[in-house]
């Protein structure tokens, strides 16, 4: 997680953790518990800078799939370091695709700020036989 060592740098008064462990205790873990507390195939929930954000991970083949089902609050960038902490973790893992799926067009208040904000980075609002309508991209790495 290299990269994630930059972006540290980056913002340092955001404070992130992950189920309530800190980047910086996160980088000292070994794989096998980065893996772990990830929880693939169940949500768990992040806490960056002012956001909440509740998210699910799952693996196929050579594919990181990446959940965001809820995001609150937030605003100072926390999904561009979001996106690039995941990034860093699926190079450093030997995906070699991610495959982005935000549960933002139907939620129970959709933010149309996080709308064009998505649309704008890549994402297309499609009709997924999974999920419903979602913002997805997929990002080769």
């Amino acid at each position: 997680m290299g990269e994630a060592s930059n972006l540290a740098r980056v913002n340092p008064s955001m404070r992130i953790e992950i189920e309530g462990v800190s980047l910086e205790t996160l980088r000292a873990l070994s794989r096998a518990d980065q893996d772990a507390l990830l929880a693939f195939g169940r949500p768990i929930s992040f806490a960056m800078g002012s956001a909440t954000v509740l998210a699910e991970f799952n693996r196929n083949g050579g594919t990181l799939l990446v959940n965001f089902a809820h995001i609150d609050g937030g605003g100072e960038g926390v999904l561009l370091v979001l996106w690039r902490l995941v990034r860093a973790y699926a190079i450093d893992r030997q995906f070699k695709l991610i495959r982005w799926n935000v549960h933002a067009a139907t939620c129970a208040t959709p933010n149309p700020r996080l709308q064009r904000f998505l649309r704008s980075h890549h994402f297309a609002e499609i009709d997924d036989a999974s999920y419903g309508r979602i913002f997805a991209r997929s990002q080769q790495l």
